[in-house]
């Protein structure tokens, strides 16, 4: 990935959209600027080095023995990137498994078992800043909002060492901008767009940079608000355009240098998105069809508040970030879908989540023969829970169902406490400029408590309205209390590691040959235990799931040639995926759980290639080759996960984006950008195919996403501080099924390509 400056102004962010909403793997932005903007005595080759702080220090992209996409915010926004979806996009070997907004979760490298691991942790870990905002359960997954950010890093392959559980196939780092200590700076950024044939897409973003005391401190703010019209008509409740999204947010950063030495940030931010319904839809029903009896809803609200403070020492810096966060979630949706329909069934579930997270680290100072850095970390999380499983009125009247306080057949409530402790540290001997080691450990103790609070009740409103659809005869509802309990408290402690070599053969050209691993946290099961209601010879639902354990093998190439103008990355890998943790469904009453089973393997190869062969013209290529399946499986094994071996896991093959960037002046004043980009993802199954508790029964929910291409340009015109670019996404409105939700109980179960977008894009920079 070619890197930008830091001090872009929004005229170059803006203008190289070329890469826009095309949403390239790799653009430069710094081809748009005008020579007056460039570093006086910097070449190309110079400003195009990128810096990441992947291995929790600065170095250079080239010199770090990882696979790492990185952008920078001019990149963002050169390319039109709002949230994940560009992110994935733009990152080869990663899938974005997006049911609808607000539900969100990242394949890397092939690793996940089916697209959406309820009651799992993620296998790619998110970071904002130093705060984990990937969860473990049936939650909403905010959709972060990109501006005004310092850069976003994607790293591929475990990251237990640093980041900890979560991270069994890689981390997406979200980096938030520091304030300018010294000048002032506003800028604004407007999208409008017409999605399909009519509905209006309305993006909005501001930022201004106040400095209060010249070189010692400063504030910076930045707002955004998303008022985007839906594109999908729900035939259950007759709203036409239902996946309407409404969102806004902002953030204030206030840093603080009292002394050269000593810098403190203080950090408070909050984001609301609100989706006014699933994206998800029936294709049966037509294109851009989906149904549910009332909106489901995935709705997120996070507030996050962090205090860092830096100090250099002589020969180490010293950082310390504390973060508290709240989340308060909506996951409400029809399951009627379990019964073909037959009878009203939704789950209404407000969740309530409290996150502190303490890191602590000290790294040394680049130079010398020994780089070294060792840290702690400390996570408290309590997630809360009301589930609220309901029926409806129409339906309760129609089948003459008494017995029932309201709609509501079964109301409980649940709370989960987690904790994760660790130390962790990495250390690099540099034999000499070109060759050079580095091992990390990480060792950590996770535990994982659940626990079923008292007020809540049950009934056998399921029985009973099954029973009346085959006999007509109406029937009382007996209600049970339920009792409050304390699950199994699962506790695990254990290592991770690092190690690799890498070695400089040339100036322009890094190899480097790594081993690390990745876990995941034990899972408890909220209703383990449990007797399906509805036929007792079904699966009792297990305690939960055990730690998996992941190792990667990986080497790479990292190459500069011709000052910057030819550049390639690649890396090959294999992982050894054992006591995966999977996820299924009681085929009954659809009561999800976790699980573990044998293994799988994945192996690929990613590739990112860029060249400029004249100035203002940049072509390349990004892709993914990979092959993941199961390995090992027992028979009892397969029969409760519905596994067999040698079954793909949920990621594609292949996929890849081709794109060209052209940057030119259409007058001394005028500078312009043209960008085309073709990317392909590859299709992929959506779960393993058999019912879980029925061993070689075919699951009729077992499905593959399509294979499809999007086409994506853009043309951009600057003027001094104002810019406006057109654009057009999906420029042949390729209709085709990107993720299939592997459970049985929603009647719409696939999300689609979103229709042709064309839009324009304005931005002005104080």
């Amino acid at each position: 990935m070619i890197g930008a400056r830091e001090d872009y102004p929004m005229r170059a962010m803006l203008l190289a959209s070329a890469c826009a909403a095309a949403q390239m793997a790799v653009c430069l932005p710094a081809y748009a600027q005008s020579n007056e903007d460039q570093a006086p005595g910097a070449s190309r080759s110079e400003e195009q080095e990128i810096i990441v702080t992947a291995t929790r220090r600065a170095e250079r992209l080239q010199d770090v023995p990882l696979s790492i996409t990185a952008f920078s915010q001019e990149e963002l926004t050169a390319q039109g990137i709002v949230g994940y979806e560009g992110l994935a996009t733009a990152t080869p070997g990663v899938v974005l498994n997006r049911a609808s907004a607000n539900f969100n979760n990242f394949t890397a490298r092939g690793v996940a078992t089916n697209g959406y691991g309820a009651n799992l942790q993620s296998t790619v870990a998110v970071y904002i800043d130093e705060l984990p905002i990937s969860t473990i359960g049936n939650t909403t997954v905010l959709d972060p909002n990109l501006f005004d950010v310092e850069r976003v890093e994607f790293l591929r392959g475990p990251q237990g060492t640093l980041f900890g559980s979560g991270s069994l196939a890689g981390a997406l780092r979200i980096l938030t901008r520091n304030p300018d200590l010294n000048d002032f700076d506003a800028s604004v950024l407007a999208d409008f767009g017409i999605v399909g044939d009519d509905s209006l897409r309305q993006r909005y973003n501001g930022m201004i940079n106040v400095p209060l005391v010249e070189d010692r401190l400063a504030l910076r703010v930045v707002g955004f608000l998303r008022d985007e019209e839906g594109y999908i008509d729900n035939a259950g409740t007759g709203i036409n355009d239902s996946n309407a999204l409404e969102a806004w947010g902002s953030r204030a950063i206030l840093l603080w240098t009292p002394t050269d030495r000593l810098s403190v940030r203080l950090l408070a931010s909050r984001e609301l998105s609100e989706p006014q319904d699933s994206s998800t839809t029936s294709p049966a029903l037509g294109e851009y069809v989906r149904v549910s009896d009332r909106p489901d809803l995935f709705q997120g609200d996070l507030n996050t508040y962090n205090a860092t403070v830096e100090y250099q020492f002589d020969g180490a810096n010293f950082t310390s970030s504390s973060t508290f966060s709240t989340f308060d979630q909506k996951f409400y949706v029809d399951l009627a879908g379990t019964f073909a329909g037959f009878v009203a069934f939704a789950l209404d579930a407000d969740g309530y989540q409290d996150t502190f997270v303490q890191e602590m680290r000290l790294a040394s100072d680049p130079g010398g023969s020994w780089d070294w850095v060792i840290g702690g970390f400390y996570l408290d999380r309590r997630h809360d829970v009301d589930y609220n499983y309901r029926s409806s009125p129409e339906f309760l009247a129609a089948a003459g169902i008494t017995g029932l306080p309201d709609e509501y057949y079964q109301r409980f409530s649940s709370h989960f406490i987690s904790h994760e402790l660790a130390g962790f540290g990495e250390l690099t001997y540099r034999f000499s400029d070109d060759l050079w080691i580095t091992a990390g450990g990480r060792y950590g103790s996770v535990d994982a408590q659940g626990f079923t609070e008292a007020a809540g009740y049950n009934s056998n409103y399921l029985a009973n309205a099954l029973t009346w659809r085959y006999d007509g005869v109406p029937n009382a509802v007996t209600i049970t209390p339920i009792v409050p309990a304390v699950g199994v408290k699962a506790e695990e402690d254990g290592p991770s590691y690092r190690l690799s070599l890498s070695y400089r053969p040339t100036p322009s050209l890094t190899t480097y040959a790594t081993i690390s691993t990745g876990f995941r946290t034990p899972v408890v099961n909220a209703r383990a235990g449990s007797v399906s209601v509805i036929d007792s010879t079904d699966i009792i639902i297990p305690d939960g799931a055990d730690s998996d354990q992941l190792t990667n093998y990986e080497i790479g190439l990292k190459g500069r040639w011709l000052d910057g103008r030819l550049n390639a990355n690649i890396a090959f890998y294999f992982i050894d995926w054992q006591d995966i943790q999977v996820q299924a469904n009681r085929v009954s009453d659809s009561i999800q759980f976790a699980t573990n089973i044998g293994g799988a393997e994945s192996k690929g190869i990613e590739l990112e290639i860029q060249a400029i062969p004249i100035d203002g013209l940049t072509i390349g290529f990004n892709g993914s080759f990979n092959e993941a399946e199961v390995t090992s499986l027992t028979p009892s094994e397969a029969a409760i996960s519905g596994a067999v071996l040698g079954a793909r896991l949920a990621g594609p093959e292949f996929q890849g984006s081709l794109y060209f960037n052209y940057n030119f002046f259409l007058t001394p004043q005028a500078e312009a950008n043209f960008s085309l980009i073709a990317q392909h993802v590859g299709s992929f199954p959506s779960s393993f195919p058999n019912v879980p508790g029925r061993p070689t029964i075919p699951s009729a929910t077992f499905d593959y996403t399509d294979s499809y291409t999007l086409v994506n340009s853009v043309f951009a015109i600057a003027f001094d501080n104002f810019t406006v670019g057109a654009y057009v996404e999906n420029m042949f409105d390729e209709y085709a099924t990107t993720y299939v939700h592997p459970e049985a109980f929603t009647a719409s179960r696939y999300s689609v390509t979103r229709p042709r977008t064309f839009g324009v894009r304005v931005g002005y920079d104080f």
